[in-house]
């Protein structure tokens, strides 16, 4: 079978999900002419998604919420186990599907409409799966355990060794090295401790350490500029109500250092540009925009394909522009979707929240998003107009670092700390705006309790990790047991206690 042959095989997730790197391919050869093809096409279905984004002409069934959660397989003594194939041919589960390493996982839901009880489902079908997981992991000897960094975590996990047997996964690596032109991906990252990690690295591994939650928000053609600025603004939020991880390599480095990690480990910029500073593969962006066809635009002009692999799906299904969208990892990610009719459908896909601490913890996160972006959409006056880009940028570097206690600059040019400013202004926003995308008002009061607290306390995952540490040592094994065993019971992470239990 010749390479323009070759049929790109779709993981099984469910529709509203199935357009990023989930999507395999067949070979980890490219040539020249492989490039230029794929460029040629993506250029065309570039052209025809821009149309139909001008025109208004895309689905208006809005606001549907999804979301996905990664995942790690760690053994008894909390260290990686990197059995993903043997744990997911248990599993026989399509919504639950391989990540670029051998120890981790994640795990899909069906979207659901937020109106009503949306949000109950969505937590349903997530702890159902969750709970599917666990019993399979624990008749392999095995754990699940949702958290951004884990702490066991060492550099020499981090090795090609451990990598998922995914065509895709050797792929990426193979042309992340080669748009590198061989040069090491360089760690360096300063702790808010006085610690400092500095590692080098020839493969992108050093992605596979850091695990997430990711919020798809649906939305109309007339609201996702909208929808879009408002979430590179609740990224700071979002991030330090989330943040849970504070150790890499046995350091103490931001409260959200998988932000960090996540950026330096596919440190590939786009082609040179004379309008804006060169931009990153993993990204906050390059400013606000006035139609999500300014990021699609810049998709094609801007980064070099990395998997330019061709397919023979329909056009009209844009199958070579999700798959080179699905390689460019912005916070905020505009996705071309398709409803169960087949009618293409905008989301924007919200990344910067971390994975764990438990799943009641994750849906108060989940609510608090979708509210505040709601509410930041439906201002009489564009929020984005009140905050410059840069400084909604600096937010989210700010909120990474330091988390609740973060001094950010908000609108028109206040400076608050951010712990603050969720609980005197933004639980208010996110409960108005869960009001109006409909959402079951004794729902959304449970959820965002939950966050409303923990922003009062001051304890997120990462902070009771690190008060963790302080009161019992830096045993990272014991740390990872003890954060399992608090997780398995579901009591959300600001009623957390420090004293060891296993």
């Amino acid at each position: 079978m010749s390479r323009r042959q070759h049929r790109r095989q779709i993981a099984a997730k469910p529709p509203h999900q199935g357009t990023r790197l989930g999507q395999d391919i067949e070979t980890i050869a490219f040539s020249a002419a492989d490039f230029e093809r794929f460029g040629e096409k993506l250029h065309a279905e570039t052209a025809s998604l821009v149309a139909l984004i001008e025109a208004g002409a895309l689905s208006q069934r809005a606001p549907v919420a999804g979301l996905e959660l990664e995942a790690w397989l760690v053994d008894e003594t909390g260290q990686p186990a990197p059995r993903n194939e043997e744990f997911l041919a248990r599993l026989d589960a399509p919504e639950v599907v391989t990540e670029l390493a051998q120890f981790n996982i994640e795990l899909n839901v069906p979207p659901r409409p937020l109106a009503g009880d949306g949000l109950a489902l969505l937590a349903r079908d997530l702890k159902a799966t969750w709970n599917r997981c666990r019993e399979v992991a624990r008749s392999m000897g095995l754990q699940v355990v949702s958290i951004g960094i884990l702490p066991t975590l060492t550099d020499a996990h981090l090795s090609l060794a451990n990598i998922s047997n995914r065509p895709r996964y050797h792929a990426l690596n193979e042309q992340v090295q080669r748009q590198r032109q061989g040069r090491p991906v360089r760690f360096d990252i300063e702790g808010t401790d006085g610690q400092h990690l500095l590692t080098e690295r020839r493969d992108v591994m050093l992605e596979a350490g850091a695990t997430s939650l990711q919020a798809h928000l649906q939305v109309t053609p007339q609201r996702a500029a909208r929808a879009y600025n408002a979430s590179l603004i609740a990224s700071a939020p979002t991030v330090a109500i989330a943040a849970n991880s504070p150790y890499l390599f046995g350091q103490a480095l931001w409260h959200e250092t998988r932000i960090a990690l996540f950026e330096q480990s596919l440190a590939i910029g786009t082609r040179a540009r004379t309008d804006h500073a060169r931009l990153m593969r993993v990204t906050f962006g390059s400013g606000y925009v006035q139609s999500l066809a300014e990021c699609f635009r810049e998709n094609d002009e801007l980064f070099p394909a990395l998997l330019p692999m061709e397919s023979d799906e329909a056009p009209a299904k844009l199958p070579h522009l999700r798959l080179h969208n699905g390689t460019i990892w912005r916070w905020n990610r505009p996705l071309i979707g398709f409803d169960g009719d087949g009618t293409p459908h905008l989301r924007i896909e919200h990344r910067p929240m971390s994975a764990g601490p438990t799943i009641a913890d994750m849906m108060a996160n989940l609510a608090f998003y979708y509210g505040l972006a709601a509410c930041l959409i439906d201002a009489p006056s564009p929020p984005e107009a009140r905050l410059p880009f840069a400084e909604a940028r600096d937010n989210l570097y700010a909120a990474a670092r330091f988390g609740l206690a973060a001094e950010v600059r908000w609108f028109d040019g206040d400076a608050v700390r951010i712990g603050e400013l969720v609980v005197d202004t933004l639980i208010d926003h996110a409960r108005a705006g869960l009001a109006t995308l409909g959402v079951d008002a004794t729902l959304a009061r449970e959820w965002l309790a939950i966050v409303e607290a923990r922003a009062e306390n001051g304890q997120t995952g990462a902070v009771w990790q690190r008060r963790f540490v302080t009161a019992n040592g830096p045993d990272f094994a014991a740390l990872t047991r003890e954060y399992a065993a608090r997780q398995a019971e579901d009591a959300p992470v600001h009623l957390w206690d420090l004293r060891p239990r296993t």
